[in-house]
């Protein structure tokens, strides 16, 4: 009594009609929080410097049209971050927010349309502990 099996015909999809991955977006926000805190530790002018503050963090708003904007949608962030100061708080911002919006590009596929950098806090270094005054 053997049984017969036959083989189901192979029938190929097209990727359009597959589905898609939905990428959420708590995730999306986790990704641009690292980017954000990647940038801030390779910055050359914070080498040496003990870290300070707060890790950043990150809103994220999602937007998912059909068919364009990328295979994900698009992704508006906002990061608040904490800086030494002084530093150069325009470069700091600027390596920050394309660090971020090239990291969410990759990694979840998104273009991103804009990212808003939030400096929520600024921290004096040892000199301002001795209450001298900063020119």
């Amino acid at each position: 009594m053997a049984q017969e099996f036959r083989r189901a015909e192979i029938s190929w999809v097209p990727a359009a009609e597959r589905g898609a991955t939905r990428i959420a977006d708590r995730v999306v926000a986790k990704i641009a929080a690292r980017a954000a805190r990647e940038a801030l530790e390779e910055d050359p002018e914070a080498s040496g410097a003990p870290r300070t503050g707060k890790d950043p963090r990150a809103k994220v708003a999602v937007r998912r049209p059909v068919g364009r904007n990328g295979p994900n949608g698009e992704a508006r962030v906002v990061v608040a971050v904490e800086l030494p100061y002084p530093c150069d708080i325009g470069a700091r911002c600027g390596s920050v927010r394309g660090r971020v919006a090239s990291r969410v590009r990759e990694l979840a596929g998104m273009a991103v349309r804009q990212v808003t950098v939030e400096v929520t806090r600024l921290h004096t270094g040892p000199f301002g502990r001795s209450g001298g005054r900063v020119r």
